[in-house]
C-alpha cells in the first residue's frame, strides 16, 4: 500500500498507475443515482399523490386515520376535518391525520369482523 502512496517501485520492476479522478468517483456517481431512482423518485411521486389525495377530500368520503381509524368526512373547515366514526360519534382531526381513502368493502368487513367477536 506505501509503495501506491509514495510513487515508489513496486516488488517486480512494476510502477504504480494512478487512475484518472473520473474512475475513482464513477461508484459514488452510480450510488447515487441508484439511490434517487430507487428511493428518492418513488418517495416523492407518493407525497405528490398523498398530498392531491387530501386536497381532493369530500364530504361523504371514507377514510382511514394514522391511528387506523375507519371514518366518514362530515365536515371540512380549512384544515381540520370531523369525521363520523360510529353513529352519533364524531372526532375533529387535522386533514394531515388521514392516511388514506377506505373503500366501503373495507368498512363493511370490519364491521362484520367486530359483530362475529360478539
Amino acid at each position: 500500500m506505501t509503495f501506491l502512496i509514495t510513487g515508489c517501485p513496486l516488488p517486480g520492476g512494476q510502477e504504480g498507475a494512478a487512475g484518472s479522478p473520473i474512475a475513482a468517483i464513477a461508484p459514488f456517481i452510480l450510488i447515487l443515482i441508484l439511490f434517487y431512482f430507487l428511493i428518492l423518485r418513488p418517495q416523492q411521486k407518493q407525497g405528490k399523490e398523498r398530498q392531491e389525495m387530501l386536497k381532493n377530500l369530500k364530504r361523504g368520503d371514507n377514510v382511514i386515520t394514522s391511528g387506523g381509524i375507519y371514518g366518514r368526512v362530515l365536515n371540512i373547515t380549512g384544515d381540520i376535518v370531523t369525521l363520523e366514526i360510529a353513529k352519533g360519534v364524531s372526532v375533529r382531526i387535522s386533514r394531515a391525520g388521514i392516511t388514506s381513502l377506505a373503500s366501503v368493502d373495507e368498512e363493511e368487513k370490519k364491521v362484520k369482523e367486530e359483530k362475529s367477536e360478539k
